[in-house]
């Protein structure tokens, strides 16, 4: 099948990068052929954030935004940032980036499945259930289009009864919006050495909850952010409250992917933190809706890897434009999105040339107009926030508040990042930590977690979470970092089972949410996330 535009990935970035480049083909009054694909059961059922949405994108995408039914429908009333202890907390001054006065609290599965309205209307050809699993390329070595992936293909890897080959799509420019740690991203980033000269990209696993509590535990439009305990000081992360319409609140946990005790478990401290005196009673008495879990990109603008390269170019969280102080990512991507559409459309030629479909153009202006736009300078602006908590929380703090109050982004020095997987202690420099048992009022096991994220998998295919080395979870993770793999995946995939006397790693694929931590955060780096069947994973309703 041929296009004008194949884009992978109906996110937030990938949909505003549809959407921009239809309206300025009506405008000019151009035919302009535009795919997405999409792995999810449908649109939205893959995506999760927390989410507090920043319209200013939204505003210079669909001005009338409002008139077309978009689902803001929550405005921030109230900002509040604690810092918990034990027993109690501490009320502190809002930083200034996580200030939310004109913002609006949302599900964002929703409004991506709404930005797929609007791009539908444009023209915008949509294909959930489309798993792009390989990069074609030409004989010049630029990208020409994805292929998706074979559905029907066994255990053993032989085609079933219900086999169907994938399909290629080839475009003249291929639009990778995979988000975080995108699977064929990472390839791109190998062949084109996309990340030379940039920092490490560094990550954190966000779990999240939708709850419908008591009215009288309600407070519609308010959001609570806090640090501190349950996680020690050397270990960033945090948490946020979101109090949305209908009684519901959407919980969720942040830590940064850098720890280093091997035994911290991020799923149970969520549920720990579900259990402190200031958060417990918002919950007591109501009932968890969904939950799911996604990693997200922290490492700011130094992270950012080259965008583009022949045939192609990176949009969106797969290239990490989230911006962390302001714990916000959706206006970012979006952002991108609409600069690289201006900047490929000006590339892509008129008329469609039969004769060399996949022609390897490369749009070279998209950076330099990034780096005029809004977007650079407010990303420019709190690059060194987050690298100062490799230094623990104290020091975190104090360098977020010179460079807030004082330098104002204006440092003349930009701080540096760590890779997440080489930041991991050894088993016997750590003490275990003891993670109390679930009540089933506020706190939960993995398994019904994952029951009520909607995940699902068919399990006669082949495991997506290939071994580079099939001995190495035993001989190094077991041996040395007592197999983290059974504590930082929020799932439960990976686990340790005795067969015939000796320890073996289980991989229960079935149970994938597709956050993709553990491609992240394995010591050796062993674990590859592929795509799995088309249309598999979690559903997420209204997250």
């Amino acid at each position: 099948m041929n296009f004008d535009v194949v884009i992978v990935g109906a996110g937030p970035s990938g949909l505003t990068m549809g959407i921009r480049l239809a309206q300025l083909a009506q405008q000019k009054e151009r035919e302009l052929t535009i795919c997405i694909l999409e792995k999810g059961s449908e649109v939205g059922a893959h995506i999760l954030s927390g989410a507090v949405l920043e319209p200013r994108t939204l505003n210079e995408l669909i001005p009338d935004w409002k008139d077309k039914g978009a689902p803001l429908n929550v405005a921030v009333k109230s900002d509040k940032f604690l810092y918990l202890t034990r027993t109690g907390s501490i009320s502190m001054p809002t930083p200034p980036q996580m200030h939310n006065h004109g913002n609006y609290i949302i599900s964002l599965g929703n409004f991506c499945r709404w930005l797929a309205e609007q791009a539908e209307e444009l023209g915008v050809e949509i294909f959930p259930g489309f798993a792009a699993a390989e990069i074609l390329y030409d004989e010049s070595g630029a990208v020409r289009g994805v292929a998706t992936g074979d559905m029907g293909i066994g255990k053993d890897g032989k085609p079933g009864d219900n086999f169907e080959p994938g399909i290629e799509l080839i475009g003249r420019q291929t639009i990778f919006a995979e988000g975080c740690r995108g699977s064929l991203t990472k390839q791109l980033m190998e062949t084109f050495n996309l990340r030379d000269g940039v920092e490490p990209q560094t990550y954190g696993i966000g779990i999240k909850e939708l709850w419908e509590v008591k009215p009288e535990n309600h407070t519609e439009g308010s959001t609570l952010h806090t640090i501190g305990w349950p996680l020690k000081s050397d270990t960033y992360g945090g948490s946020f409250l979101y109090h949305i319409a209908d009684n519901q609140v959407a919980v969720g946990f942040v830590i940064g992917l850098d720890y280093r005790n091997p035994h911290l478990n991020p799923y149970e401290e969520f549920q720990r933190f579900k259990n402190h005196p200031k958060i417990r009673p918002v919950f007591a008495g109501g009932k968890r809706i969904s939950y799911g879990a996604r990693a997200i990109s922290e490492g700011g603008i130094q992270s950012i890897p080259k965008l583009t390269f022949a045939g192609g170019l990176l949009i969106g969280d797969t290239a990490g434009f989230l911006n962390v102080p302001k714990i916000k990512g959706t206006h970012t991507a979006m952002k991108s999105a609409m600069v690289a559409a201006e900047a490929v459309f000006e590339l892509l030629p008129v008329e469609y040339d039969e004769e060399n479909p996949g022609a390897a153009l490369e749009a070279t202006g998209y950076p330099q107009d990034l780096k005029n736009s809004w977007l650079w300078a407010e990303l420019h602006k709190v690059r060194n926030i987050r690298p100062a908590f490799q230094k623990g929380l104290w020091m975190g703090l104090a360098n977020g508040a010179l460079e807030s109050f004082i330098l104002r982004g204006k440092a003349p020095w930009t701080l540096g990042h760590h890779k997440d997987h080489e930041q991991i202690g050894n088993i016997k420099d750590y003490a275990k930590i003891d993670y109390p048992k679930p009540d089933n009022e506020v706190s939960f096991d993995r398994n019904s977690s994952v029951f009520i994220s909607g995940t699902f998998h068919e399990e006669d295919q082949p495991v997506h979470l290939r071994l580079k080395d099939d001995s190495v979870p035993i001989s190094l993770n077991l041996a040395q970092y007592d197999a983290p793999e059974q504590r930082y995946c929020p799932a439960g995939v990976y686990e340790i089972i005795e067969l015939d006397g000796e320890p073996r790693l289980q991989i229960n694929a079935q149970n994938c949410v597709h956050c993709k931590t553990c491609d992240i955060k394995d010591p050796s780096q062993n674990i590859n996330w592929v795509v799995p069947e088309g249309g598999g994973g979690p559903n997420y309703p209204n997250m």
